[in-house]
């Protein structure tokens, strides 16, 4: 080895040090860019399947909901996109069905509970249009609960599994995906469905 060569290896070793420590610097601003960037995983209900929702069926993996067009109680359409950013409690439901308005002033309870969050209770009638004035006249006895319609069956037919009966309801959480059914009355107010309210508001 020359003079020359002596004086250089003390350098490269010093830039060859360097440059570990800087790619060890990027390969851990990496690691942090990329589980910034990570889908979040959904948590699991079924901890919240007890008590008054004893029959809670969690929806493994989360499912988008179908884009199905029903109406307001003016006959305006929507679909479950309008709700999105909101944890919403979906029911499917019919004047001619007991347990559905047993059921009803729970929910309305459950709306209250949460009016000034993002949680929205839809209840969705499956009546016919000679029964409307019936489905009014029910959700006008359980205020805060807005009507909402679906005479032709079309969200209970395009949910997958389709809905096997009724009251039947699908809990949605704010990215717009069923997370967990029940299908028959349940207590909407009880604290294991407000339980489950507040886990879905966490998880955003």
């Amino acid at each position: 080895m020359n003079e020359v060569q002596a004086k250089a290896r003390p350098g490269l070793i010093r830039w060859a040090m360097v440059g570990l420590a800087l790619a060890g610097v990027a390969a851990v601003l990496y690691v942090i860019g990329a589980a910034s960037f990570k889908p979040k995983q959904a948590s699991d209900l079924s901890a919240y399947g007890t008590g008054a929702l004893e029959k809670l069926v969690v929806t493994r993996p989360p499912t988008p909901m179908p884009d199905v067009a029903f109406t307001d109680a003016n006959g305006k359409s929507l679909t479950l996109k309008d709700f999105r950013g909101q944890v919403v409690v979906l029911n499917l439901w019919a004047t001619w069905c007991a347990p559905c308005k047993e059921e009803m002033p729970t929910l309305a309870r459950l709306q209250a509970a949460y009016a000034a969050q993002p949680v929205s209770v839809v209840p969705l009638s499956v009546d016919r249009d000679e029964d409307l004035n019936l489905a009014v006249d029910q959700i006008a006895s359980t205020p805060p609960l807005k009507l909402y319609r679906d005479p032709g069956y079309s969200m209970a037919f395009g949910l997958n599994p389709r809905a096997q009966g009724f009251p039947t309801t699908i809990i949605i959480d704010r990215q717009g995906r069923e997370r967990a059914r029940l299908s028959g009355a349940a207590d909407w107010s009880s604290p294991e469905a407000k339980a489950l309210i507040e886990r879905l508001l966490r998880d955003g």
